[in-house]
């Protein structure tokens, strides 16, 4: 993923990853190798798990602390939007279905 792609979410899901399959893959935040069972998170723009990326650590952390991986609670409060309720979430998983 290049660093334009990035910057074209709106929003991100952030957790740790836990991936005991031993594969490498490349941080779209700085480029270098990432081996999957070292500590590292997964990066999910706008919720979409297709698009799902692999990253180290601190390179999420930096970017985070630059304001480049805005939560989608965070981006939702810029945007002046309220954030959905629970009902509205539940309803709107039960759609995808």
């Amino acid at each position: 993923m290049a660093a334009d792609n990035l910057a074209k979410a709106r929003w991100w899901a952030i957790r740790r990853a836990q991936n005991r399959k031993p594969a490498t893959y490349r941080c779209p935040l700085c480029g270098a190798h990432l081996p999957a069972l070292s500590e590292h998170m997964l990066i999910v723009p706008e919720g979409d798990s297709s698009r799902r990326r692999h990253a180290h650590s601190e390179c999420v952390l930096a970017a985070r602390k630059a304001g480049r991986l805005p939560t989608r609670d965070e981006w939702e409060r810029s945007t002046g939007r309220r954030p959905p309720s629970l009902r509205e979430r539940v309803a709107r998983l039960l759609r995808r279905q």
